[in-house]
Order: structure tokens, then C-alpha cells, then sequence
């Protein structure tokens, strides 16, 4: 109130006019930060409040009814100044950072009959006397960081029709006297880590209750009788609980259910007979359980639009009754034990959209009806035993997007309508036994991107039709009877990243102008009777690391500019390929690459028939030569002795600054090394130097960092003590860890620095999931990049006395190997942080790269180990999402904004990169959410990397680290203390 009347008296002739209520709001105004000027027209000018943002005004009386101030960018405490509107009703927080604990005296705030904070970052105990705003009719207290009770007063509420507390950090019991509030329609209490109990028998006395959200609240035991009281109830969540006994047969009482969520506990038993009598029910997931029996002939009578059972125990057949479901769209029945024939009528009395049954033991033909609605998206029958032929009608289908029919044992041809469907992206039917030729209609197939046939008895040849697929990645034809030669249009194909067409009866010559496949990354014409030279301009693909052109009728010479390609995989053998090895290839790790070519001889012994005699040829000419030569040597040499003699003194005294560091033990010559740094071998340019491929004469290959010369000026700029040569020298030198990049050994003359590493085959992730190798990269190969690198840190930090900050985690610094093994590199920054515990240390500058960087930096130069695991939360983002941190198509934003921006707009669905297999979301929602916490804008709140390894960890198997359904969306979600007490079920 003082600092009302100061304001009156400072502004006297401007504060007049406005109304006790605008003076009311001005002062709450004065109380948050506001970065986005959400309250820019909040001022004196106006004599009401009632055109401010957010502000709503009764029409007849002028109060102030109403303050919605969402998405606002807001931050600092609650101001319950806001209590002192004598007409408020209903406030409105939503989504932004309301921090601190909120205080009991909100009570005060007594015609409240709306109070939403959801999304803040409030902490602390919920007030217990909320529940003495008698008025109050909507709570949510949801996505903050509550802990404690939930308070036994909220049974007091006699009007309260919404409670919504998900994800928080509530970790006491849950009161059952929340079944004494008659008034409530919707409880949601999912995602907190309460101490495990029993659901509250008391809660079958919610009479007026429609929705009850209890996901993952670590309930144990049986689900109550009680519930089946709640006639009004039409969403039952008790998903990824401890819950265990049978589903109670009470439950076919509850006629308004339209959605039972029971996925992820361990129920036990059979489905309950009768649910024919739920004539609502749309949605039935009792997935991951401990079910057994068959599915009910009376469950597939009813107007289910999903019928999900995946991952259960459920063995049997699936009944002919399910195809009568007039609604069912999408039918789940993968990773189970069913056996038996697919219902022949399946589709025909619905419009199915998805049908995905892989994983189980069915037999028998595919349905001709799937498609009768002609709306059927995704097909999906991998790894079962169907028979017969694929239906005519599925090549009619032209809603399709993913056909999957890999590993069953179809026969006969595949209709002609089906290669050429419009909008299906990814063909597949590997191992199987079908037969005849790919029709010239794939020119119709405009959006295949993966055309995947191998392992059939497919033969004739490929059409030239093939080159007309603009969006093809990956063409794997290996394993069939193809004849002819290949056809020269492939070349036109400039997405294509993987070609296999090895094991066929192909002939010909290599199409030339291969130049033109710039995103090529792996070729194997293995196994064919291809003869002719081996094209030169195979050496100019860019980015091709695996060849193989063994067991043809090659001939001729091996093109020199093979020598240009950086090839994890060489495989020349069995041709009939003459004249002498290039150079770089001319060493013993090489060797099988070449065996079987009877012309080709180099230094590598038994290669080719004369290898002997010439071999002694030479030594004899050698012996003759090195007595004619020796004098020469020995004059040549006592000069350059005496020359370099004069220099001895200052040449030791550089050698003292120069000599090789190494911390090792390794077989290979330092001096090698500086004689093979050729602008050739280089693979990578930055802002700190050049790093170098280096291929040793016995074959090893490392990879080498000269770094720029650097000013006085910018050495201070990193370290006033030591510049940034010293530090990664000082870093890695101490580190033994798997998921670190080695450092064999260091020089330092002055003016070169040289740092030799392990070599790293396969680059850094920023260059293969941004570039065109991503293909390379599923989710099985991501998620276990995630985990290496978070070891590596974790490591970093926990394991190293002091412990080390990197502070500049990013994907270009995540190397991998030739398994795609992640090891973290580049420590020029990196800090042996002897300040963690007291809260980080002031930089004189900013270390990182801009995507990565902490918002934190945006007020303080102070770093410690958040900063890190914030940047590796972008790195988590950018596996998911498969977007890089920054891009020119976010705007202003960054890769974290924009992923947490299309969440809540659209959806997990619109975040995921669409070239994973759809059938990991599960475990990405899981691994995004840790990318989410990880990112958090509050640095307390982020995890330790210790934390994150474990969560990465779990996300593999405990079903209590999901992700949630929020109005009809896929929402990530991840609670650290919840996975803590998980029971996880095998």
C-alpha cells in the first residue's frame, strides 16, 4: 500500500484517473519480470484496466473479473497482490515461469472460481488452504515442481468440478478423502512419484466423475470394486501402475466408457466377459500386462476405433468377430504370440487406416478386403508365416504409405499396381519367395524413398523406369536372379544413398557418370558377372564409404582416384583386375580386398603367381646397387652431419619445446606423422585448426589437429595461463574412458601444435545425421549414441578429481566409430572445475556454440556442469527430431524453442523424424522427455549426467518413463523419482 500512495504522489496528476483495480494490477506488474513486454500497454495513460492484455471487466460495474496473462513469458513469485480485486474470478498463469513456493494467504483470493498455474516452475508444498476458496470450481496446479501431500483439506471443496496435479514431484500419499468432492468431474492426478498405495476405495464415491487420469501414480494392488459405482465415468487411465490381480468383471457395468487405458501394469488373467455391453468403448489398450487367453468374439462387436494388446503374453487365435467392427481403424497386435489366419472379412465393414500384426506366428493369405475402405495408410506384417500371393486389391490401394511384408513366405508376383503406388515411401518385402519382374508402373511410385526386395527369386531386368524415382534413398535388390545390365538412369537418382544389388546375374558394364550419385554412401555389386574397368569416377563420390565389387569379370587397372574415397570397407576380390595396387591401399590391412586377381601384384606377398621370382629379382639388383650407393650415402651424410652440427645448440633447445608427449603406448613413427600432413588428407577445418587423416605405413590410421597459430590475443581470450593446446593436452591427457576420444600423443614446436587422436572412421554425428549419410543412423543406432556420449560426460564429471566441464558439447564434438560407437572430443575449452559445488565459474568470455549455450549465459557468465547437460539435452533434440540446433527455417528460434513450440501445437508425431521406424516411438518419447529436462530453462532443475545416463538406461525397458496422452496428443513425459521406485516388469 506505501507503494501505491508513493506513486500517487510522484505521479499526481497521471494516477488519478486510473482505478483502484489498474493500481492493483500495476503493483503486481512491478512484482514479475517481464522480458517479452507481454505488460507494455499496463500504464498510467488509461483510467481503466479493462483494455489491458489480459484483463477482462465486468460491463456493467468495471471490475476486474478476469486475468488471463498465458504464454507471457513471465517470471517471478506469484503476486497475490492479486487478491486484493475485489471481483476477481478466475487467474490465469498458464505457461510461464512462476517461481518460488505459493503462499498460503492465496486464500485470500476468496471468489475465485478459476486458478490455473500449470507449466511454472512453482516449488514447495501445495497450500492446504486452497481448500477454504469455497468458490473455487478449477485447479491446476499441473507441469511444476510441487512435492510433499496432497493436502487432506481438498476433500473440503464443495464445488470443485477440476483437479489437475500431473507431473509434478509429489511424492506423499494420495488422501482419500478426495473422494468426498461430489462436485468433481475430472481428477488427474498422473505422473508424480507418490509413496505406493492401493487406489482409494473412496474414489467409487465420485458420482459425478467423467474422467480419472491416475498414470503412473504407483499404485499397488488390485483396482478397486468401487469404481464400477462411477456410471457417469468415460475415461479410465490406471496405466504404467503396479497393478496387479485380474481386470474386474464390474467394470462391463460401466456403460459411458469410451477410453480404458490399462497398458504397462501386471494384470493377470483373462478379459473380463461381457464388454459387448460397452457400447461406447472406442479405445481399449491393455498392452504390456501379463494377460492371457484368447480375444473375446464379444470384444470385436464393438465400435472400438483402436484395439491395441501389443506386447502382452496373449497367445491363440484372432477371431473371424473382429472384422464385423463397423469403427475399427486401427488394429495393434504386434510382439505377441498369436497364431492363426487373419479374419478373411478384416476391413470390409470398416475403414481401416492401420494394421500392424508383426511379430507374431499368423499364417494363411493376406486378407483381399484390408483395403475395402480405402483409406488403409499402414501395412505392416513382418516376421509372421503368410502365404500366398499379395492381393490384387493392395495394388488398388492408393492411400498407402508403408508396405511391410518382410520375412513371411509369400509367393507368386506382386500385382503391377503395387510397385507403382503415389504415396507409398517405403516398399519391403525382404525374405520371402516371390517372383517375377519389377514392373515398369515403379515410375508411378514418386514418393518411394526405400525400395527394399532381397532375398526373393525376382529376376529379368531392372527397368530403366528406376532412374524416374527422384525421392529413392535406398534400392537393396540383392539376393535375386536380375539379369541384363544395370541400367544407366540410375544415375539420376541423386537422394540414392545405398545401392545392393550383390548376388544376382547381372552383366554389363558399371554405368559411368557415377559422379552424378553425390549421396552415395554404400555400393555392392558383389556376386554378378559386371566385367569391363572399374569406372575412375567411382572416385569421386563424395561421400562413399563402402565398396564392393568382388566375385565379377573386372578387368584393367585400378583406378588411382580410388584413392580419393575415405572407405571404412574395400572389397576388389575375384575379378581379374591386373597392374599395381594404389599406393594407399598397398599395405596388409588391404589385403583381402585384392585376393583372387591374378595380374594385380604389389608389396603384399602371394598376390600374384611371379611375386617370388620377381621379389628376388629385385634384392639381387639391390645388392648390387647398395655398394655403388654407399659411398655416395656415407659422403652425403658426413656433410649434412657437419651442416646441421652448428645448428645442435638451438635445435635442442627447440626439441626441449617440441618433443613428443604421449600418453599411449603406440607402434607407429612421430615423424611419420608430420611428413603425411598434405592438404590431401585433410577431413576437417574449424575455428581452432585443421584436423588431418593420417594413413601410417604399418597401416594404422589416426587422426591429427594442427592447430592455428594463435595471437597473444586470442590465447588470452581462452585462458589468461594456458591456451587452448594446453588445455586439451592437460584434459585428455588424464582421461582413460571409453567414450573419450584417445589421445595417442601431442607435439608442440611454437609454431605447429599437433594433437594425434584415435581415428574415428565414421566422423562426428553432426556430420552423418545432418548430412547425407543420415540413412545410416536408425533409432537402435541413435539410442545408443546418446547413452556413449552421456557416459562420456557423465564420466567427465562424476569420475574425474577435479571434475571437468567440456563447455562445448555439440554433435560435431560427438565422434563415432566404425560401429557407430560415440566417444566425446575437442577439450580446447574444457575446464578442470575445481567450482561446481559453488555454483560455477565467471567466465571472461563465452565458451560454446550458439545453439547449444545455456539461456543462463544470457545473464551470467557463470558456467559449471548444467551448462554441459544443457548442451547435451540439444544433442538429445537433434537425434530425436534429426533437425540441427540452428537452422535458417527456425527464425529467431532455436532447435529447443521450435521442438517445444511444435509439442504443444501439434504434437510428438510432428517432432520425431519422420525417417525412424515408427515402431520406437515409444522409446523416443522417452529419450525426447529426458532431452526435455535436460534443456530446461531452470538450471537447477536439469539433471546430473549421472542422472541422464541412468534415464537413458531405463528408457529401454521401465514403463514408467513414457510418454503421456494429453487432450488426444502424444506428450513426452519423464519423472526422475518415479523411475527411481519403478517396478519394471519383464
Amino acid at each position: 500500500m506505501l507503494l501505491l500512495l508513493l506513486l500517487l504522489f510522484l505521479s499526481p496528476h497521471s494516477t488519478l484517473s486510473l482505478t483502484q483495480d489498474g493500481l492493483f494490477l500495476h503493483e503486481a506488474k512491478l512484482q514479475l519480470s517481464d522480458p517479452d513486454n507481454a505488460l507494455s500497454n499496463w500504464n498510467f495513460r488509461d483510467a481503466t484496466p479493462c483494455n489491458w492484455s489480459g484483463v477482462t471487466c465486468d460491463i456493467h460495474s468495471g471490475d476486474v473479473t478476469s486475468l488471463d496473462l498465458s504464454d507471457a513469458q513471465l517470471q517471478g513469485p506469484f503476486p497475490t497482490i492479486l487478491c486484493r480485486l475485489p471481483s476477481l474470478t478466475s487467474i490465469s498463469f498458464f505457461n510461464n515461469s512462476i517461481t518460488s513456493s505459493l503462499p498460503a494467504h492465496i486464500s485470500n483470493c476468496s471468489n475465485l472460481q478459476l486458478l490455473n498455474l500449470s507449466q511454472n516452475a512453482l516449488v514447495g508444498p501445495i497450500p492446504a488452504t486452497l481448500s477454504q476458496i469455497s468458490s473455487l470450481r478449477h485447479l491446476d496446479l499441473s507441469f511444476n515442481n510441487f512435492s510433499g501431500d496432497i493436502p487432506v483439506s481438498f476433500g473440503q471443496f464443495q464445488r470443485l468440478e477440476l483437479l489437475e496435479l500431473v507431473s509434478n514431484l509429489l511424492n506423499g500419499t494420495i488422501p482419500s478423502s478426495l473422494g468426498n468432492i461430489s462436485s468433481l468431474r475430472v481428477l488427474r492426478l498422473a505422473y508424480n512419484p507418490f509413496a505406493p498405495s492401493p487406489i482409494p476405495v473412496e474414489f467409487g464415491n465420485l458420482k459425478n466423475i467423467e474422467e480419472l487420469w491416475l498414470a503412473s501414480c504407483n499404485f499397488v494392488g488390485s483396482i478397486p470394486a468401487s469404481l464400477s459405482r462411477l456410471t457417469q465415468l468415460w475415461n479410465l487411465d490406471l496405466s504404467i501402475n503396479r497393478l496387479n490381480g485380474s481386470i474386474p468383471e464390474l467394470i462391463v457395468g460401466m456403460k459411458s466408457l469410451v477410453q480404458v487405458e490399462l497398458y504397462q501394469n501386471s494384470l493377470s488373467g483373462e478379459l473380463p466377459v461381457g464388454m459387448s455391453k460397452l457400447t461406447n468403448l472406442r479405445r481399449f489398450d491393455a498392452s504390456t500386462n501379463m494377460l492371457t487367453g484368447t480375444i473375446p468374439d464379444e470384444l470385436c462387436q464393438l465400435n472400438l476405433e483402436s484395439l491395441n494388446l501389443n506386447d502382452n503374453q496373449l497367445v491363440g487365435h484372432l477371431p473371424e468377430s473382429i472384422a464385423l467392427s463397423p469403427n475399427l481403424q486401427e488394429l495393434k497386435l504386434y510382439n505377441n504370440t498369436l497364431t492363426g489366419r487373419l479374419p478373411s472379412a478384416l476391413g470390409n465393414n470398416s475403414k481401416l487406416t492401420t494394421l500392424d500384426v508383426s511379430y507374431n506366428q499368423f499364417y494363411g493369405e493376406i486378407p483381399e478386403t484390408l483395403c475395402e475402405g480405402g483409406e488403409l495408410v499402414v501395412l505392416i506384417l513382418i516376421y509372421n508365416s503368410f502365404s500366398g500371393k499379395i492381393p490384387q486389391s493392395l495394388g488398388d490401394c492408393t492411400s498407402l504409405n508403408r508396405v511391410r511384408l518382410r520375412n513371411n513366405n509369400l509367393s507368386g508376383i506382386v500385382p503391377n499396381a503395387l510397385w507403382g503406388l503415389p504415396h507409398v515411401y517405403i516398399l519391403e518385402v525382404v525374405h520371402n519367395s516371390l517372383s517375377g519382374q519389377i514392373s515398369s508402373k515403379i515410375t508411378g511410385a514418386r514418393n518411394l524413398s526405400q525400395l527394399l526386395i532381397s532375398n526373393n527369386q525376382f529376376s529379368g531386368s531392372i527397368p530403366d523406369e528406376i532412374g524416374s524415382l527422384n525421392n529413392l534413398s535406398e534400392f537393396d535388390g540383392s539376393h535375386n536372379t536380375f539379369s541384363g545390365q544395370i541400367p544407366a538412369s540410375i544415375v539420376k537418382l541423386s537422394q540414392l544413398g545405398r545401392l545392393d544389388l550383390s548376388d544376382n546375374k547381372l552383366s554389363g558394364t558399371i554405368p559411368g557418370e557415377l559422379r552424378e550419385l553425390n549421396e552415395l554412401n554404400e555400393l555392392n555389386l558383389a556376386n554378378n558377372m559386371i566385367d569391363g574397368n572399374i569406372p575412375e569416377e567411382i572416385g569421386s563420390l563424395p561421400v562413399l564409404n563402402y565398396l564392393d565389387l568382388s566375385s565379377n569379370q573386372l578387368y584393367g587397372d585400378i583406378p588411382l582416384q580410388l584413392q580419393n574415397l575415405k572407405l571404412n570397407s574395400l572389397n576388389l576380390s575375384y575379378n581379374h583386375l591386373s597392374g599395381s595396387i594404389p599406393f594407399l591401399y598397398d599395405n596388409e590391412n588391404y589385403r583381402r580386398s585384392f585376393i583372387g586377381n591374378q595380374g594385380l601384384c604389389g608389396n603384399l606377398y602371394g598376390l600374384c603367381r611371379n611375386y617370388g621370382e620377381s621379389k628376388n629379382l629385385r634384392n639381387l639388383w639391390l645388392f648390387r646397387s647398395i655398394f655403388v650407393l654407399a659411398g655416395i650415402v656415407f659422403v652425403v651424410g658426413v656433410a649434412w652431419f657437419y651442416f646441421k652440427y652448428r645448428n645442435l645448440k638451438k635445435l635442442r633447445k627447440g626439441l626441449n619445446i617440441s618433443k613428443w608427449r604421449s600418453f599411449h603406448r603406440y607402434g607407429f613413427s612421430e615423424l611419420e606423422i608430420v611428413k603425411l600432413l598434405s592438404e590431401d588428407n585433410v577431413i576437417g577445418s574449424g575455428a581452432s585448426g585443421r584436423v588431418y587423416k593420417v594413413v601410417l605405413s604399418n597401416g594404422e590410421i589416426v587422426a591429427v589437429k594442427k592447430l592455428w597459430r594463435a595471437t597473444k590475443k586470442e590465447d588470452e581470450s581462452v585462458d589468461p595461463d594456458k591456451d587452448e593446446f594446453e588445455v586439451e593436452v592437460e584434459t585428455l591427457g588424464k582421461i582413460r574412458h571409453k567414450n573419450i576420444v584417445r589421445l595417442w600423443c601431442c607435439c608442440n614446436t611454437g609454431d605447429s601444435k599437433l594433437l594425434v587422436y584415435e581415428y574415428m572412421p565414421n566422423g562426428s554425428l553432426a556430420d552423418i545425421l545432418h548430412g547425407s549419410k543420415k540413412s545410416l543412423l536408425d533409432w537402435p543406432t541413435r539410442y545408443k549414441i546418446a547413452i556413449d556420449a552421456a557416459e562420456g560426460l557423465s564420466y567427465l564429471h562424476h569420475d574425474c578429481v577435479p571434475p571437468i566441464v567440456h563447455r562445448d558439447v555439440k554433435s560435431n564434438n560427438i565422434l563415432l566409430d566404425g560401429e557407430f560407437g560415440a566417444k566425446v572430443a575437442d577439450f580446447g575449452v574444457a575446464k578442470m572445475f575445481r567450482g561446481v559445488s559453488k555454483g560455477g565459474e565467471s567466465m571472461s568470455v563465452i565458451a560454446g556454440s550458439y545453439g547449444y549455450i545455456a539461456p543462463e549465459y544470457a545473464y551470467t557468465l557463470r558456467v559449471n556442469e548444467k551448462s554441459d547437460i544443457y548442451s547435451f539435452g540439444v544433442v538429445i533434440l537433434e537425434l530425436v527430431t534429426g533437425k540441427p540446433a540452428v537452422d535458417s527455417e527456425y527464425g529467431e528460434e532455436d532447435l529447443v524453442k521450435r521442438v517445444s513450440k511444435t509439442l504443444d501445437q501439434k504434437g510428438i508425431d510432428q517432432v520425431i523424424d519422420p525417417c525412424l521406424d515408427s515402431k520406437h516411438e515409444e522409446q523416443i518419447s522417452k529419450v525426447l522427455s529426458i532431452g526435455l529436462l535436460c534443456t530446461s530453462s531452470v538450471p537447477i532443475t536439469r539433471p546430473s549426467m549421472r542422472r541422464v545416463v541412468k534415464m537413458l538406461q531405463e528408457a529401454s525397458g521401465d514403463p514408467r518413463c513414457r510418454s503421456v496422452k494429453r487432450d488426444g496428443k502424444l506428450t513426452p513425459y519423464y519423472h526422475e523419482e518415479a523411475c527411481d521406485q519403478a517396478n519394471i516388469v519383464s
